[in-house]
């Protein structure tokens, strides 16, 4: 009985620490053969700053065609093109700002 409310209680703790980017994107992600931070970087070199580029992730995470992704045409033939998002509006934008902030380069380089 006290083992499995310390479990319990131990996952609800982990869940509160777990950022909706962590818990929403990285466990995907952690499947495909390309790491995460590939697709900011890709993202990035097509769209350049910071508001065009969260809004084209923005976008393609609402409404994933083949037409507007910037992964491969052989990775889409592998992978095929991802299901929408679920998360509300304001949870995708937590996530994407948080993936921005984990992967800009902006002020990293020198």
């Amino acid at each position: 009985m006290v083992k499995s409310v310390f479990l319990s209680l131990f996952f609800l703790i982990s869940s509160l620490h777990a950022n909706i980017y962590e818990s929403n994107c990285v466990a995907c992600h952690k499947r495909l053969p390309v790491s995460i931070d590939k697709y900011f970087y890709k993202y990035l070199l097509i769209y350049s700053g910071e508001t065009d580029t969260k809004n084209a992730i923005i976008n393609y995470l609402k409404v994933p065609v083949k037409e507007t992704t910037v992964m491969s045409d052989s990775f889409i033939s592998r992978f095929g093109v991802k299901k929408a998002t679920k998360l509300t509006e304001s949870q995708l934008q937590e996530a994407v700002n948080i993936y921005w902030e984990k992967y800009k380069v902006f002020g990293k380089l020198k």
